[in-house]
């Protein structure tokens, strides 16, 4: 299976998950029958909010599901419409993702639990709380 897990860092399986899917710095790709691993980086980080085009980033790519620390709406809409299974990583660093991957404890991310504004106290950073994706408010 071929796990892509957006990380702060390009420190292999060492690397820190990052907290925002299209703002990410790296994809990491873990093959997770034999833990290799590569980076592609993001030349799609820095866009407007709701503008992430994941699947140009990631296209010709062999991958089976994203494993992400947070997601937007349309991020999730866009891989979900491709066929992506798209998993919350409830772990710190992309090697716990894996091992809690091959041990069936991730869980498949649903719609309304996406983030879906930058009205809810976060900014491009994009703080986060592993284990719980942001709680929507409306902008004002």
């Amino acid at each position: 299976m071929n796990l892509c897990i957006p990380v702060v860092e390009n420190a292999g399986l060492a690397s820190r998950v990052s907290a925002h899917f299209g703002s990410t710095p790296w994809f990491l790709l873990v093959d997770t029958t034999t833990n290799e691993c590569h980076t592609i980086q993001n030349t799609n980080s820095h866009h407007q909010h709701g503008a992430c085009q994941p699947l140009t980033v990631l296209h010709g790519h062999a991958i089976d599901a994203i494993v992400v620390g947070g997601i937007g709406r349309g991020a999730l809409s866009k891989l979900r419409a491709a066929g992506m299974a798209t998993y919350l990583a409830e772990r710190t660093t992309a090697v716990e993702v894996v091992e809690a991957f091959k041990a069936g404890r991730l869980t498949e991310i649903d719609p309304a639990q996406a983030c879906a504004g930058h009205g809810h106290g976060h900014g491009h950073g994009h703080e986060h709380d592993h284990g719980h994706l942001h709680e929507w408010q409306p902008e004002s």
